[in-house]
């Protein structure tokens, strides 16, 4: 029984592929089709756009897709939530849908935009977002270009952001994050209730954060005399408790562990210091909890 996956076309489909070979599946997108071959025969791929991603996993078109929590909350559609994968376009960070009005508006708060227009992609969560709070607003639908609305055609804007450059690079200020989001994986309800396909969705989910949990991340493996063996432990910031096996010299053992990429610059030279021998760095593709 083939599972049907959908892929998030446009700014997430880079980095979603890529996180998706990390895992061991091979993806092979072809710029004019909707499809993507796998080299798992028990898998299809479709690239659909992240905001249509729920609605076709609800109806069943899809048993599976990756898509943003914003996107899934926007539809207000029934989906299950396997997991929560925190990478976005340019980062592994959540994204925000963010408040933001001209630098040289008046309002510093939601409050003061009582009777205003916001231009939004995200309608629905933002006419929430303003209603739980009594504020009486009109909220349009913004087909691209946001960010270039105000002020002559909205008075503010609600809109997703990694860094804030792009706000800041059309002079406006963030008075409010109105939704933190992040990629999830969400499944079909019937095929989350069927045996066979819900171990296929784990299976797949599995692989994924394990490949996200490698993100910046190396293994690094030495031998050191048992008399050091304390010395170089002090100096290893690890996961968890190092491996160490006895080598056939019985003074000696190995030490393996992964560190922070960024760390090793620092940790390998005061591993050496330590009097740690044979040092090796590797890289990791999964690290699976």
């Amino acid at each position: 029984m083939k599972l049907r996956i959908g892929i998030p076309k446009g700014s997430l489909q880079d980095a979603t592929v890529a996180l998706l070979q990390q895992a061991g599946l091979q993806v092979y997108v072809n710029s004019r089709s909707y499809s993507a071959a796998t080299d798992d025969r028990e898998i299809e791929c479709m690239l659909i756009r992240a905001q249509e991603m729920a609605r076709y996993v609800e109806h069943g078109v899809l048993d599976a897709g990756l898509t943003g929590l914003d996107w899934v909350l926007e539809s207000g559609l029934e989906v299950v939530t396997v997991a929560d994968l925190i990478y976005a376009k340019q980062s592994r960070r959540k994204v925000r849908w963010v408040l933001a009005v001209p630098q040289d508006s008046p309002a510093q708060c939601a409050e003061d935009l009582r009777g205003a227009t916001i231009a939004t992609e995200l309608v629905n969560v933002t006419a929430k977002y303003f209603a739980q709070r009594g504020i009486d607003v009109r909220v349009e639908f913004s087909w691209g270009a946001t960010e270039v609305k105000p002020p002559t055609l909205a008075d503010a804007i609600v809109e997703v952001t990694e860094t804030g450059s792009s706000l800041k690079a059309n002079q406006l200020r963030i008075i409010d994050t109105v939704l933190e989001s992040n990629t999830q994986i969400i499944a079909n309800r019937t095929a989350w209730a069927t045996a066979c396909k819900r171990q296929k969705i784990e299976n797949f989910s599995l692989m994924l954060r394990g490949a996200m949990e490698a993100q910046g991340r190396v293994g690094l493996m030495l031998n050191v005399q048992v008399g050091d063996l304390q010395a170089v432990l002090d100096v290893l910031p690890a996961l968890n408790s190092p491996t160490i096996s006895t080598l056939s010299d019985r003074n000696w053992v190995a030490v393996n562990t992964i560190v922070e990429e960024s760390a090793s610059w620092e940790v390998i030279p005061r591993l050496k210091a330590a009097n740690a021998h044979g040092i090796v760095e590797y890289p990791l593709n999964k690290v699976v909890r």
